[in-house]
């Protein structure tokens, strides 16, 4: 009699987690709308243009979901946040998921009570200084002033780079990239340090961007990558399925030219499952059977959003390195549509 009695009241309990876990999905889907936060403003990555239209690469992961879940890349809210707020806002529900070249590390995952739902951009910190400094190393610079975005890894790992090589700086401590800019143009900074994607995306829009060295030394891993509310387990699987998605779709060599002609089906069963021609993952989602088409058609595969945003033919100019697919060198690898 007690066993039955403890299994109703495990039961009771799993309903209940399940209800709270699935809030978000229903919400969005109420809502009519994805709030999606962003950096405040990072050229390739995410920023809005002339006529206030976000763009960039993890604006990209924002839309495939937003397209995935309401059928409407456009569904967006986009929230520009800073290093300091952009985790308030994502505990706070002000956004539903965090796209703002944010380092997956143990204490965010764990203290800070949030889910990473995969990288997508895998990074590391670097140093951009003036080519008149005349420095080819990040070790010559002892005494330098550092404009740091505070509430980072970045700022954090600076510390250990200059400790462990038995060298001082003085940190220029700011809030955003934008404000970093005028400042290090200025010289109240002899160097600007962040990830090197915001080094080159940074440098990419100064006036000669020529003048400027990013230096060879890479002091830390940063996987970047979208995250959620912990316990938003079926919110989280939407999002982390969704780039999954993206990724698997370039090396399965969908893109979004091809992808209506292979969403009739094809002799590929991982396509057909993906693309909701066989099979039921839609379904296990608590979606349609179009999402994974629907989030690859809003700017392409994982490899097209790249190109587009960051890649070596724009002006940030980034090579795949690490973000290849790992069939081709890269660490780029999405787990089964199965």
């Amino acid at each position: 009699m007690k066993k039955s009695v403890f299994l109703g009241a495990l039961t009771v309990a799993g309903l209940t987690a399940g209800a709270a876990a699935a809030a978000t999905l229903d919400d969005v889907k109420a809502r009519g709308k994805l709030n999606c936060g962003v950096t405040t403003g990072l050229v390739g990555f995410a920023a809005p243009d002339a006529n206030g239209n976000w763009e960039g690469f993890d604006v990209g992961v924002c839309r495939a979901v937003a397209a995935a879940v309401l059928g409407d890349p456009t569904a967006v809210e986009f929230v520009p946040t800073t290093g300091k707020t952009r985790f308030t806002a994502l505990a706070s529900g002000e956004i539903d998921m965090l796209a703002r070249n944010t380092t997956w590390t143990f204490s965010r995952d764990v203290d800070l009570k949030f889910e990473f739902t995969g990288i997508n951009y895998y990074d590391g910190q670097g140093f951009m200084v003036p080519k008149a400094l005349g420095v080819s190393s990040a070790k010559e610079l002892d005494g330098a002033t550092v404009c740091i975005q505070t509430g980072t890894t970045t700022e954090l790992n600076l510390a250990d780079f200059f400790r462990v090589n038995n060298i001082s700086y003085e940190p220029v401590p700011i809030e955003t990239n934008a404000e970093a800019q005028p400042l290090y143009l200025e010289g109240a900074c002899d160097v600007y340090t962040t990830d090197a994607s915001g080094l080159a995306a940074t440098r990419a829009a100064f006036e000669n961007p020529g003048d400027h060295v990013i230096l060879p030394e890479i002091i830390s891993k940063e996987p970047l990558g979208p995250l959620v509310r912990h316990g938003d387990n079926e919110w989280g699987d939407v999002v982390r399925w969704t780039l999954n998605a993206l990724i698997a779709a370039e090396e399965l060599g969908v893109t979004s030219a091809n992808i209506d002609e292979l969403s009739k089906g094809t002799n590929n069963p991982e396509i057909n499952r993906m693309l909701g021609t066989a099979g039921t993952l839609g379904e296990m989602l608590g979606l349609d059977a179009d999402w994974a088409m629907r989030a690859i058609k809003a700017g392409g595969n994982y490899g097209e959003l790249f190109e587009k945003h960051i890649g070596e033919n724009t002006p940030i100019g980034l090579a795949r390195g690490l973000n290849a697919q790992w069939t081709d060198g890269g660490l780029m690898y999405s787990p089964p549509f199965r």
